[in-house]
């Protein structure tokens, strides 16, 4: 899956439909993504075609599962998947939290060369990040085990709010020491165009 046809395509196979502008702005960021690479260790994925299905596409599928509006992307990295939940949907208001200060400054580019005016991003590990702001959901993506996940997050979540963790294989043994407190709620198996892996998102939430 090559290009911006394959990208729209497989938004399409996930029940997304993105106007011009928005499909643009995904294809600038990789753009960026390609360009910042060259120098620092954003992403082990060089081709353009395995960004667009492990980086967006992966990205994306979780959209339909995020409530807003506010969202948090722990351990963001090179923006996955908050700078593609962003571009996606305007109604959301991201925070990139990263500690990694090559990251955020790419990160900052990135938010300031898309224009985008839900975005903002803080360098800082979670656990030492202070902040008042509470969030209807937390993401992350390869940031660490599930319950590391937890711990370090969950006092971030609004009332009502879910941690989602985005996984390859269906993570047993992680659910299985999940710490207390808290509970799996769902685990969605995502079906994600032009990637063939095992895709899961584990929603957590505090116990009532």
């Amino acid at each position: 899956m090559s290009g911006a046809d394959g990208l729209e395509r497989g938004l399409t196979a996930l029940g997304l439909t993105l106007g011009p502008d928005q499909l643009a702005k995904l294809e600038r960021y990789l753009d960026l993504l390609e360009k910042w690479n060259r120098v620092y260790n954003l992403t082990a994925i060089r081709e353009r075609a395995r960004m667009v299905t492990h980086h967006l596409l992966d990205s994306a599928a979780i959209l339909p599962h995020v409530k807003g509006p506010r969202v948090l992307d722990v351990g963001s990295g090179a923006g996955l998947p908050g700078i593609p939940l962003a571009i996606a949907d305007a109604g959301l208001r991201l925070t990139l939290l990263d500690s990694n200060h090559k990251k955020t400054a790419f990160l900052r580019q990135a938010v300031a060369e898309l224009g985008l005016k839900n975005a903002a991003v803080e360098a800082e590990r979670v656990e030492a990040w202070r902040t008042d702001a509470r969030f209807e959901t937390v993401v992350s993506r390869a940031f660490s085990e599930l319950g590391e996940f937890v711990v370090a997050s969950g006092r971030l979540l609004a009332p009502g709010g879910i941690m989602a963790a985005m996984k390859g294989v269906y993570p047993s043994e992680e659910i299985e020491r999940m710490p207390g407190g808290f509970q799996v709620v769902d685990v969605v198996k995502l079906a994600v165009p032009g990637l063939d892996a095992e895709r899961h998102l584990v929603i957590v939430a505090p116990r009532a």
